[in-house]
């Protein structure tokens, strides 16, 4: 059974023996979960993760004393970012982020395009839910880093993105196949509801993106960049 994982932004060097108090929401889970003084844990400060056993609990108060870094390669070896299509639907995001980290994006970029409609106004006060929903599947499959969350952005920004392979998700052509993964870092992108528009779609190609399909089917905009995600893990698992 795996351990207890929790993140915390200790500012002070880690030194083995330190008492760290975790956070009201961290100390509760550990009541609700049952355990008691000297339970073991792991903690994943700004340094790195680390062993650590409870000094002390109760209901809406943990300590935990530092045992021993631990030495672990968890993260993709290449950078994977992920740049996600903003919905009209905000709390369909909700969904696709715990995928998302499952899977290993280093960074989660919001973008606006055409057809996306969406309100900024209700984006900016989803954005805080968004982070903490990122950090709970960060500490659910056991990540060491939380991916980057990027404020929204505009369509344009796609044209800029400079990661040496680029894809985007687009409909099944005649005749062609998909781009072999390389060795290296990625960004990959896909539409929202309605899809990526012509002009849109001539744009990214235009800047170097590389289109690719994931068969016949119709995707929902939800869908598509955990199951992309998915693909390019299975390429390279490392």
């Amino acid at each position: 059974m795996s351990l207890p994982r929790f993140f915390l932004t200790q500012a002070d060097l880690p030194r083995e023996g330190s008492l760290l108090p975790l956070e009201p929401a961290q100390a509760k889970h550990l009541w609700v979960l049952r355990l008691g003084a000297g339970a073991a844990l792991e903690l994943v400060l700004p340094s790195g993760p680390w062993k650590a056993d409870l000094a002390e609990i109760t209901k809406d108060r943990a300590v935990a004393r530092l045992v021993r870094p631990l030495e672990e390669q968890r993260e993709p070896a290449f950078p994977v970012h992920a740049w996600i299509p903003l919905t009209a639907q905000l709390s369909l995001l909700d969904d696709v982020l715990p995928g998302l980290v499952e899977l290993g994006a280093t960074s989660i970029q919001p973008v606006a395009y055409e057809r996306s409609e969406y309100d900024p106004a209700k984006t900016q006060a989803r954005f805080e839910r968004w982070e903490r929903i990122i950090r709970g599947a960060c500490e659910q499959s056991h990540r060491s880093r939380i991916p980057a969350l990027g404020q929204p952005a505009e369509f344009d920004a796609l044209l800029g993105v400079d990661v040496p392979q680029r894809w985007v998700a687009y409909e099944v052509r005649a005749g062609e196949g998909n781009p072999r993964l390389e060795p290296g870092p990625v960004a990959f992108t896909s539409g929202p509801e309605g899809g990526i528009t012509d002009a849109e779609f001539a744009a990214l190609t235009g800047a170097g993106w590389k289109p690719v399909t994931l068969g016949g089917s119709i995707l929902r905009a939800v869908t598509c960049p955990v199951a992309l995600l998915g693909a390019i893990r299975f390429q390279n698992p490392r």
